[in-house]
């Protein structure tokens, strides 16, 4: 670890949509018990501040402190990817480069829909799990505000985040453009957790009524058609209410498919047309059902859409955005770069205090018990102001070692390495 900390001191890496298709990122996918192993791994070996984020799109570890390989051999000892497979598929990023593409994957700029709504809360769901773990540290935490500062000025500063931009609703739109009008359609909907009440809000709202909803825990499912008026099936009618549906949209966290061959029996019998899409990584319907003339299977690569206008308004505002990025990132660089003063600061209040400490005790039994505590406030005070213009001054020259220097020698200073 450097002895002050630099924006050098940041890497990352992982895979993601740009260069992993859909079977390679189910294999570096991460629930979140394998994140906690991750990170408790990391700790075990001598790293202190990192955070996992494994979505549908990506698999990536963000670190400060540590090596890029050291990174890798934690990714692919968690997952079920191979070293090969990093290689030929994952990306490492270090120092600025690697607080950018933070930035970048936050505010939307890195995801497959322009914009993405989700992304932001599964970094901050990455970022609270690794806090809860005691896994970051002060200088992650203060980047991260930066970065989640970032994002809330892209939304209220910019039209970035106007229109529908998930992948919940890609999934929408590429049934609307294959059926012109779901009004009319029978639709099951399987999965009522977060991605699967976005998807059933948009199907409503683009004139979705026959709706049907499965999901392995009735109750949830019950909960959300009480809210929209919808019907409620289980798991066990599955295969029959597939064979009834013009469209099939899956949003599990399943590890395994949730539609097999087995569950497309009955439509078999009498085939009909049905698109089928799975919002769900690793995979939750059987990719061979693709295979099946009847059968229109789209998954998470399939739902990128430039030619929407909302995305077009969206891509309007990437220099906006990126000036944020930019502001917030010379922010937090300022801040880091205050750091190399803060132990200089740190033994001069100390050295005030003690002189101050050792001066009240001197006179300490000359003075009345009524007066002892307005002395100590007044001798308190008096050392602050003296101290805050020295304080004033190291901030302001915190990029001159020269000024630090001078200080030190002035007030005989002793200064710990790396003491914050």
């Amino acid at each position: 670890m450097s002895e002050q900390p630099q924006i050098t001191d940041f890497c990352a890496v992982g895979v993601n949509h740009w260069e992993a298709t859909i079977d390679v990122r189910e294999r570096f996918s991460l629930k979140k018990a394998q994140k906690k192993e991750l990170i408790e791994g990391a700790k075990r070996e001598g790293i202190n501040s990192l955070f996992v984020v494994s979505t549908c799109n990506r698999t990536e570890i963000f670190a400060q402190d540590v090596t890029p390989q050291e990174l890798i051999r934690l990714l692919v000892t968690y997952s079920n990817a191979s070293l090969d497979e990093f290689h030929n598929y994952g990306f490492e990023k270090e120092g600025q480069q690697a607080v950018e593409h933070l930035f970048q994957v936050t505010v939307g700029l890195d995801s497959q829909i322009l914009g993405d709504l989700q992304v932001v809360k599964q970094v901050k769901e990455g970022y609270e799990l690794a806090s809860d773990m005691d896994a970051v540290d002060g200088e992650l935490h203060r980047l991260m505000q930066h970065v989640f500062r970032a994002h809330k000025r892209s939304r209220n500063e910019t039209s970035l985040g106007e229109g529908a931009a998930t992948t919940a609703y890609a999934a929408v739109k590429f049934a609307v453009k294959t059926f012109d009008n779901l009004k009319d359609k029978n639709i099951l909907l399987v999965g009522t957790g977060k991605i699967g009440k976005v998807t059933c809000k948009n199907l409503i709202n683009l004139g979705a009524r026959k709706l049907t909803l499965i999901n392995r825990t009735r109750e949830r499912a019950e909960f959300v058609a009480d809210k929209y008026d919808l019907q409620v099936a289980g798991m066990e009618r599955l295969s029959e209410e597939i064979d009834e549906a013009d469209l099939v949209i899956v949003a599990t966290g399943a590890k395994e498919p949730v539609i097999t061959l087995d569950d497309m029996k009955p439509s078999l019998l009498d085939p009909k047309f049905k698109v089928m899409v799975d919002l769900s990584v690793p995979r939750n319907i059987d990719p061979q059902i693709g295979e099946m003339e009847f059968v229109d299977l789209a998954n998470m690569d399939f739902l990128t859409d430039v030619t929407d206008e909302a995305y077009r308004k969206r891509e309007e505002n990437i220099p906006l955005v990126k000036k944020i990025i930019d502001d917030e990132l010379t922010d937090y660089k300022n801040w880091l770069s205050k750091q190399k003063v803060v132990p200089t600061i740190k033994a001069l209040t100390n050295k005030f205090d003690n002189i101050r400490e050792d001066e009240f005790e001197f006179f300490r039994n000359k003075i009345s018990e009524t007066d002892k505590e307005k002395v100590e406030n007044l001798t308190r005070r008096i050392v602050n102001k003296i101290a805050a213009y020295s304080i004033e001054h190291l901030r302001d020259h915190h990029e001159s070692e020269q000024v630090t220097k001078v200080v030190n020698d002035m007030f005989k200073l002793e200064t710990k390495p790396g003491d914050e």
